[in-house]
């Protein structure tokens, strides 16, 4: 995989080049959080627990697991509940996927295979879904057939949506940009359909 920018530091985002769980923890975390901090987190947990090895997380002491991840700069602003998270996320892996994470999207036959193995991780929605898969097409070349169709806007080429088109500082700040666009509209309109209340 090519080297990723996505966390903005060099460290985090080699990490997250590197090991396809650090990245599927990356993408696990980000949400209520800036998308920056939350791709850093794996590499967090690689330096505090010594290891990205599913087998290893998903077998560690909840407590104790839980512990290193809320120890300030947290992997997350949730950081004791978002610990529990990865660590079902780590057992999903071991169960289904002999702990190999690149297994999940290498041995997909096509983008449907794809994003319903994806929205199937523990918290992975629909759109979270769809944002890994764009960030495996645009960023790692994984791009089974019909994945463009399939994935939808995300896997447009050129947008600024999502964590897919981060690609250095200037394009975080156009996704910024665009998520904050879109978040200020959908209250517009959800304030138009509450009748202006």
């Amino acid at each position: 995989m090519p080297t990723l920018r996505i966390a903005q530091d060099p460290h985090a985002d080699q990490v997250l080049s590197d090991d396809p769980f650090a990245l599927l923890t990356g993408m696990l975390l980000d949400q209520q959080f800036p998308m920056e901090r939350a791709f850093a987190g794996p590499a967090k947990i690689l330096d505090r627990f010594g290891s990205l090895d599913p087998e290893a997380i998903a077998a560690a002491e909840p407590g104790a697991f839980a512990d290193l991840c809320a120890t300030p700069p947290a992997i997350h602003r949730y950081g004791r509940s978002m610990a529990a998270r990865v660590q079902a996320l780590a057992q999903v892996v071991v169960t289904d996927y002999g702990g190999d994470a690149a297994a999940i999207w290498t041995s997909a036959a096509d983008t449907k295979t794809l994003l319903a193995r994806l929205k199937a991780l523990p918290g992975f929605g629909d759109q979270k879904a769809r944002i890994f898969a764009a960030l495996l097409g645009k960023q790692a070349g994984i791009q089974p057939s019909g994945w463009r169709e399939e994935i939808g806007p995300y896997a447009e080429d050129g947008s600024f949506r999502s964590v897919a088109d981060v690609r250095d500082e200037e394009s975080l700040q156009k996704v910024r940009q665009f998520k904050k666009a879109a978040k200020a509209s959908a209250k517009a309109s959800a304030k138009a359909s509450d009748g202006g209340h």
